[in-house]
């Protein structure tokens, strides 16, 4: 019997959010909805130059768990934070959420505690500038037997692979995890980590149990404009695929087992975690033995759900957002 229905393994990053118009994007040279990384003293000036900031944990695979939490189901993080204000806050707020975070806060740590600033516009969009501070130093001595080797299901982050320590976190916590009989997928994260990482993701779709990406990072893994293409090829070599498409039908795909599940369209409030909520609404599907379109709709309705207000971690019980819809 695991210990853990699920476990991630992520970039622990405190998100500090704010909003703004396109003028102040264009003004401080920010890139509009997409994700970039910034060194410590631009993260220091974007951090000063936010009005009205309000943080929360997050990190993309740590917003799915918190999601998981809100569903019921026994989760554990790992990452690293250092020994500091925000790191205490990341971890103290973790375990509220009803997430376990077994890596304790590093004393003395050389790097703060990551964070990311993220700009919300008027539209929704969110444009995310994350200074990753120790959170890129986290490595295999972090991930713990009886935490990846306890997992009924394991979810990896793709932006992992950006450090060598991190990918290798990454591999003896999936090697664990199987070895154990539990499943492991990752998070293709987005397409320029895919672009930096195509032959590791390549292998890791054949080797992984499956593999969550939005259209944009499914085409850019197979350097292809065609998407059905795309998803032909990975559909032929992973046992289980999701592709997400802004305002259009998910697709998803096992074996001869295939799912396309309406959107309904809404006007998000803001975007910031839409996928990362689909995944936690998808993986309790999974988890639960759901039938595929289930499991999709199941994210459909987290997503939905997290992009009706501010900041990237439900605010409403999933589970009767489920019953509503019939899902449960």
């Amino acid at each position: 019997m695991s210990k853990y229905q699920v476990v991630g393994i992520g970039n622990a990053i405190v998100d500090v959010i704010s909003q703004s118009d396109d003028s102040f994007l264009d003004l401080m040279g920010i890139q509009k909805g997409i994700m970039q990384l910034v060194e410590k003293e631009r993260g220091e000036m974007l951090y000063g130059a936010m009005s009205n900031r309000v943080q929360a944990p997050g990190g993309s695979v740590a917003n799915t768990l918190a999601g998981l939490g809100n569903l019921g189901l026994s989760t554990a993080f790992i990452g690293r934070v250092n020994d500091d204000a925000l790191g205490k806050f990341y971890a103290r707020e973790m375990i509220a959420g009803g997430t376990d975070f077994p890596n304790a806060p590093v004393a003395g740590g050389e790097l703060p505690t990551s964070r990311s600033m993220i700009f919300v516009s008027p539209d929704g969009e969110r444009s995310m500038n994350t200074y990753l501070g120790i959170s890129s130093e986290l490595g295999p001595e972090d991930v713990a037997d009886d935490v990846a080797g306890q997992a009924k299901i394991l979810f990896l982050e793709g932006y992992l692979y950006d450090k060598p320590k991190g990918k290798e976190a990454f591999e003896r916590a999936a090697v664990l995890c199987k070895a154990s009989g539990g499943k492991a997928g990752i998070s293709l994260s987005d397409p320029f980590c895919v672009d930096r990482h195509r032959a590791d993701f390549r292998r890791l779709v054949r080797e992984l149990d499956y593999v969550i990406g939005n259209e944009h990072e499914w085409k850019s893994l197979y350097e292809t404009d065609d998407l059905g293409l795309a998803l032909e090829t990975a559909a032929s070599e992973s046992g289980l695929i999701v592709c997400t498409r802004s305002g259009h039908d998910v697709v998803l795909v096992q074996g001869d087992e295939r799912a396309s599940v309406p959107v309904n369209e809404i006007v998000p409030v803001d975007a910031t975690g839409a996928g990362d909520q689909f995944a936690a609404g998808f993986l309790y599907g999974y988890a639960t033995g759901q039938m595929l379109e289930v499991s999709g709709r199941m994210g459909c309705v987290a997503a939905a759900e997290v992009i009706s207000h501010f900041g990237a971690r439900p605010e409403t019980d999933l589970k009767a957002l489920f019953r509503k819809e019939g899902l449960l």
